[in-house]
């Protein structure tokens, strides 16, 4: 029998498959430098060629895992010597942005930011934006049912799918190319492949549902007393400026500390505080919105929940603050450290948060805490460095973000997802049922388990 990977270049080229150096030149992920391993990468340019790839993987039983910008956090996306790595890379087209029907049909492998300006520069708006745009992949965001910064106005990714086109594990051709708002014909076929991190199939194409450029945006930076403070800030805005909030981020002043240390970014106030907030509003009344947002914070200011604030200026001052926020490059630096994202409850948030702390202190002294969070959208992301190389690191550090979760009916994934790292703990935010229906979703769909193997449930 022919070796898979001669199969492979034949069908598609020589220029479409990368073995040997070509694949370990790469790293493991945005987050491991480690060399990649896969047994080839191949890199197709249509749906259909992605079908030919994983039809003829079918047939030989070989394992398959797919690759977006390789920035997830749970594993999803690790690959080992044994396995052909379908990547997303040269699927990477926008093929449509139609200003009448507010509809963006784009390619899987499309870089977010790039979309994101070209969108813009449409004239248009696409909702969907997280720290890892100038990476990730708008396929990969689909997968895993991706969050990010404007949540809490316009909802998870799935919120902005109106319709896509997907590749079942033996090579099938799923079109759900559907640009209304309203289609109930039947079942909605697309969501089976919104949030399933690429285990029931993989995502080729998408129509993203777009939104008209706002035409005013007023950014602030404001300092809380306690925690106390974060709910009544969030409800101040919600009763105010109501829709037109689009981003309430929160900053333990741990994290401030941290990311504004010597050499890293640039205080804009004290970093003595106990909790920051990032807010944003976005509108269409150039006349009104900036005094209107100006009137707001000084009521809350008023009402003693805002201590002080910063408001940006210009653009340049505005991405300044948001640095802050996204680039954690001064507490990653720092190995090992573990990333988390889990949801739960505002109203449980700061006795999660202090349970946290202390199950760290125990049963993980030598690990530092780093708190922030959308929290507008009840999600939390911790960084845990452990300031150790024991290898029963992570073990000790997973029990103390996850097992207190339980008491407050969190989630142990709020938008990452599952992979291969969380799979342990997905009982505790999943019941047995659930899990079991998961399984037969698996089964049904990649019987022979051959892709994307082990990601969320075994088949």
């Amino acid at each position: 029998m022919a070796d898979i990977v001669d199969i492979l270049t034949q069908k598609l080229g020589a220029s479409a498959v990368l073995t040997g150096a070509d694949v370990s030149a790469r790293a493991t992920s945005y987050w491991d430098a480690s060399p990649m391993q896969a047994k080839a990468i191949v890199r197709p340019t249509t749906t259909h060629q992605v079908s030919d790839v994983l039809a003829l993987c079918h047939q030989h039983g070989q394992p398959v895992v797919t690759h977006g910008g390789l920035t997830g956090c749970v594993q999803g996306s690790q690959s080992g010597g044994g396995d052909i790595v379908l990547s997303m890379e040269r699927m990477n087209a926008i093929e449509e942005i139609d200003t009448v029907s507010h509809t963006l049909t784009v390619q899987a492998g499309a870089i977010l930011e790039k979309v994101q300006a070209d969108v813009a520069a449409a004239g248009m708006f696409l909702p969907l934006d997280l720290g890892a745009r100038g990476s990730c992949t708008v396929g990969g965001n689909v997968a895993t049912n991706a969050g990010g910064i404007n949540v809490i106005r316009y909802g998870m990714a799935r919120a902005l799918v109106l319709g896509l086109e997907a590749v079942l594990p033996d090579g099938t051709v799923l079109s759900s190319m559907n640009k209304m708002l309203k289609n109930n014909a039947g079942f909605d076929l697309k969501q089976l492949f919104i949030g399933t991190e690429g285990a029931l199939g993989v995502v080729t194409r998408i129509i993203f549902r777009l939104q008209p450029q706002s035409t005013t945006r007023n950014t602030a930076l404001a300092a809380l007393p306690d925690f106390a403070a974060i709910p009544a800030l969030l409800n101040h805005l919600k009763s105010t400026v109501g829709a037109s909030l689009s981003a309430f981020e929160v900053m333990w002043g741990g994290y401030m500390r941290a990311v504004t240390e010597e050499g890293w970014h640039k205080a804009p106030m004290s970093r003595d505080y106990s909790h920051y907030i990032l807010f944003e509003c976005e509108g269409s009344d150039p006349v009104r919105d900036d005094d209107r947002f100006m009137e707001v914070v000084e009521q809350a200011f008023e009402k003693g929940i805002i201590i002080d604030a910063v408001i940006p200026k210009s653009e340049a001052e505005r991405r300044a603050i948001w640095a802050i926020r996204d680039d954690f490059e001064a507490i990653v630096s720092v190995k090992p450290v573990f990333l988390y994202d889990v949801s739960l409850p505002i109203s449980s948030m700061e006795a999660y948060v202090s349970d946290v702390e202390a199950k760290l202190n125990d049963l993980l002294p030598t690990g530092r805490l780093f708190t922030l969070g959308h929290i507008g959208d009840g999600n939390l992301h911790f960084f845990v460095q452990a300031h150790t190389e024991d290898p029963a690191t992570r073990e000790m550090s997973d029990r103390a973000v996850y097992e207190p979760l339980a008491a407050c009916g969190g989630s142990v994934s709020a938008e990452h997802g599952i992979g291969l790292e969380k799979k342990h703990w997905l009982s505790q935010s999943r019941s047995a049922a659930e899990i079991g229906m998961m399984r037969q979703l698996k089964h049904l769909f990649d019987p022979k388990g051959l892709l994307n193997a082990g990601v969320v449930v075994d088949p």
